[in-house]
């Protein structure tokens, strides 16, 4: 029974319903990539039961009949749990081997279900400005896979994927664990078991902490809080331990031990290459370029439509298009061997073309070898004035010739706007045709003035 609740309020959110789903439709998909999932329908089952009995007790005003609400293991000992816009939750097996019962497991859900029915991760994006958050979904997704494989994927600080986007402030966190309260309290769980796994989470922080803590800022007297909402919260026979509980925990200890993030990371993630996106940062083996194409969102800057396979990797300036096998990390820097790279130059020379040449230089003194192979043409960008070339280069990582692309064209403040398409000389042509249709596709935008993309 439900006495004097504290009555939650969701974040003003400036993204549509609709797209939390796709952000985390495009989330989940590269962590099904990165990370192994378990795949044992024994604890499968029992994890979609506990989190179907807290989905259905999410109070009315906070529900939305496009989310959809799936629950899967993944198969490492470091104690984490997140949910993804829209409903895809991933609950570690560290998780519930540290539960001691199934209603401090049901806590830990209940808080991340609490953060997808506030909608607090599309409503976090919605206070960068456009360039901070330059595509909602690639942001979203490096920021759930930078935080969820450690260092598995190194391109997330290379490129500046935000972090942010899942480490919400102590303001979403209280509002998740009062909310999760009241959704526990409904499906006949007692809240307090939140409050104790908590307490567990922090006693098992060691050095560094469990990656859930990291991720989920403690705000000012937790246990307290939850405690008190609880008092308000009347659950006659509270479900605390249950025989499912006891037997999903007997049939994970007689499992061979589970990997850290960090053993999965060194491995290289989950291994699996099906269909889809991925970050994998390992050069070699690329990816051919899909037939299909999607179109990016660069925020208020541009739009532009590139292969479905290829991964979008942000940077201060730039965003990256790369397919899998063609990016990575050589020598503490991030290259890339196939792919477009989009951004702008915050350059104010008086013409197009003395613009081009300082990029071109510019370029030089990072690769010595490269080269301008012809001289600038003409064409036409969303409209705009606009220079195409094509330059030389031996690439670092392959020792073998690359040729690239270059295509550029103005602002109306003067900055330099530039599309640079890099192939091996072999696959040059091949390449070319897309770099240009990617180029035919641009559309751009300056009505929103900033320094940086």
């Amino acid at each position: 029974m439900v006495f004097g609740q504290t009555k939650i309020v969701a974040p003003d959110n400036k993204y549509g319903v609709q797209e939390d789903v796709k952000a985390g439709r495009e989330a989940a998909a590269q962590v099904q990539e990165q990370l192994p999932i378990l795949r044992d329908d024994g604890v499968d089952d029992y994890v979609d039961r506990v989190g179907a009995r807290l989905v259905d007790s999410i109070p009315s005003e906070f529900r939305h009949s496009q989310f959809q609400y799936t629950f899967d293991v993944v198969n490492v000992s470091d104690i984490n749990a997140f949910a993804l816009p829209g409903g895809p939750m991933f609950v570690n097996r560290g998780m519930i081997e540290a539960a001691r019962n199934e209603g401090e497991m049901a806590g830990v859900l209940a808080h991340e279900i609490s953060h997808v029915a506030l909608r607090h991760g599309t409503a976090q994006a919605g206070k960068a400005t456009p360039y901070q958050v330059g595509s909602i979904l690639g942001q979203i997704a490096g920021a759930i896979i930078g935080g969820v494989a450690g260092q598995a994927v190194s391109l997330g600080s290379q490129f500046g994927f935000g972090t942010a986007f899942l480490k919400y402030g102590r303001e979403y966190e209280r509002q998740a664990d009062l909310l999760g309260a009241q959704i526990m309290a409904r499906a006949g769980y007692d809240p307090r078991d939140m409050a104790t796994m908590f307490q567990t989470i922090q006693a098992k922080s060691g050095n560094g902490g469990p990656e859930w803590l990291s991720s989920h800022p403690n705000p000012s007297n937790r246990s307290q809080a939850i405690n008190q909402e609880a008092a308000q919260l009347r659950v006659s026979n509270p479900i605390h331990s249950t025989p499912q509980f006891t037997q999903v925990k007997s049939r994970l200890q007689r499992m061979p031990p589970a990997p850290t993030t960090e053993q999965v990371a060194q491995r290289g993630g989950s291994g699996r290459t099906s269909g889809g996106r991925t970050t994998d940062n390992r050069i070699g083996d690329v990816d051919p370029p899909s037939g299909r194409y999607e179109t990016f969102d660069g925020g208020n800057l541009f739009r532009i439509a590139v292969p479905s396979n290829w991964q979008e990797l942000q940077g201060n300036n730039s965003v990256t298009f790369s397919p899998r096998g063609g990016y990575g990390d050589y020598r503490g820097q991030s290259v890339f061997t196939h792919g477009l790279q989009v951004g702008i130059e915050d350059s104010r020379a008086r013409d197009l073309r003395t613009g081009t040449t300082d990029l071109i230089q510019s370029l030089g003194q990072s690769n010595p070898q490269l080269r301008q192979s012809g001289t600038f043409s003409n064409v036409s960008i969303d409209g705009r004035n606009g220079l195409a070339t094509v330059l030389t280069n031996v690439s670092d990582v392959t020792g073998q010739p690359e040729r690239i692309a270059l295509y550029t064209t103005q602002m109306s403040d003067g900055r330099l706007f530039f599309v640079v398409g890099v192939a091996p000389a072999r696959e040059f042509s091949t390449y070319r045709q897309i770099f240009n249709q990617s180029v035919r596709s641009l559309k751009l935008n300056d009505t929103y003035r900033s320094s940086r993309y």
